[in-house]
């Protein structure tokens, strides 16, 4: 039978990457294999319970070639074009080697890496390439209640169900918190839902506002376990919807309110305000009209508690110097997951409340359980992967299950934070708090 001289160029191509592959696991990823569209494996004896990388076809790696980036590998990993067989991106990771990258990269034969990228210049890079129209509709952090409202409806507005595949019985979509590592992810939640009502202090017949309610879970709690009356604002139609119907399945109508409206557009007056992971949605550029708003609404020594994501100081000047890789996956996250998201720091936060009228009592860091957090709903969601696949589709579906496998990984090697600060509206005076933190820990 004669061979098309088009298929022998394919196979002289599956060789050469054959080749060079054998040469990196050899020197650069001895822990980890691979596993070639035509079905064979570097190291040929991989055995078949082996980590590896599974690529499906030639053409991903034509478009890695051509174009290496996160927006391509992504596109090629929701496609299953590149695919983890026998472990997860946490197992990826623990393979990885102890040196620094330029020390391996000394260990490359360039060589052979340049001759085998060669014959994939000109291979069509095949598809489909969902995230290219994701690509193409850049969202603004300009402040308004439109633009607003479109980034939360992108990322909450996904499907109740996806979130309850992942999340706590109550639907709590922030850092837990662990009084012992070992606790499941709902004894987590609620002790953190009650120690943010332990630091706000609640007493009953108080006004409480949560801003970016979500699902309702805080508003809920706070009411029946302190008493407080308690109003959650979000953007996010479907978390509306779903906190509405829980506010009045557990017959809270005269305690809770809830309203479909931007936090800038609330009006009256709060003896407490809570802001739960919502403030990495507001933008650098709006943290001024952010601040102002919450002091508007908080009542002369009233407390506020700022719950958020931070970067580390050093992290945030190497982004805004341009960084190319810290920008790349920054980038990613703000396209595919977090429309208009942006971090500030833990100093720049605590210059914004002072300069902004807040008087600082209390910073408590949460990075390791937030990275304890996320390593759970990654877990969950990977379990629960076929009735996420139904619900949101296996694209969207490995999406998320990357990205909370990146971003616990982040946590928990210190390159992200999360920081509680707690603060009151500024007065003349005692502030009015206690001299200890003791009633916070019972």
């Amino acid at each position: 039978m004669k061979v098309a001289p088009s298929d022998r160029k394919a196979a002289r191509r599956l060789d050469s990457f054959r080749r060079f592959l054998t040469h990196v696991s050899a020197y650069i990823l001895p822990d980890i294999g691979f596993v070639l569209w035509d079905g064979s494996t570097v190291p040929a004896d991989l055995a078949p319970d082996a980590l590896a990388l599974v690529i499906a076809d030639e053409g991903a790696v034509a478009a890695m070639i051509r174009r290496p980036s996160v927006d391509i590998f992504l596109d090629l990993w929701v496609t299953s074009r590149f695919d983890l067989r026998n472990g997860s991106f946490f197992d990826l990771a623990a393979r990885r080697p102890k040196a620094r990258t330029r020390t391996l990269m000394q260990s490359l034969d360039k060589r052979l890496a340049l001759a085998t990228a060669a014959k994939f210049l000109f291979v069509p890079r095949g598809g489909p390439w969902p995230l290219e129209a994701v690509r193409s509709d850049k969202a603004g952090t300009d402040g308004s209640e439109a633009t607003n409202k479109k980034n939360v409806h992108y990322h909450y507005d996904l499907s109740n169900r996806f979130y309850e595949l992942f999340l706590d019985p109550e639907m709590v979509y922030s850092c837990a918190y662990f009084k012992d590592w070992n606790n499941d992810l709902a004894a987590a939640q609620t002790d953190k839902l009650d120690m943010i009502c332990r630091k706000l202090r609640l007493q009953p017949g108080e006004r409480l506002l949560d801003i970016g309610c979500g699902w309702g879970a805080l508003v809920c709690h706070a009411a029946r376990q302190y008493g407080v009356l308690a109003h959650g604002v979000t953007l996010a139609e479907e978390q509306f919807a779903y906190a509405r119907e829980k506010v009045a399945r557990l017959g809270l109508e005269d305690k809770v309110t809830l309203e479909l409206r931007d936090y800038a557009l609330v009006e009256g007056s709060f003896d407490k305000i809570a802001s739960i992971g919502m403030f990495e949605h507001v933008g650098e550029a709006n943290h001024p009209a952010y601040f102002q708003a919450i002091n508007r609404l908080l009542k002369p020594g009233g407390l506020y508690l700022h719950h958020a994501i931070t970067l580390r100081a050093k992290g945030y000047e190497r982004f805004r110097r341009g960084r190319r890789r810290d920008r790349a996956a920054a980038a990613a996250i703000g396209r595919y997951i977090f429309p208009g998201g942006e971090l500030d720091h833990l100093g720049m936060s605590i210059a914004n409340l002072e300069l902004h009228g807040f008087e600082v009592h209390d910073v408590e860091a949460w990075r390791e359980h937030y990275a304890r957090t996320t390593r759970l709903w990654h877990d969950r969601l990977s379990a629960n992967r076929a009735a996420a696949e139904r619900e949101v589709g296996s694209e969207k579906t490995r999406l998320w299950i990357a990205y909370l496998a990146v971003v616990s990984m982040a946590f928990a090697r210190g390159s992200t934070e999360i920081f509680q600060t707690l603060t009151s509206s500024r007065v003349r005076g005692p502030s009015g708090m206690p001299p200890t933190r003791a009633d916070l820990y019972r």
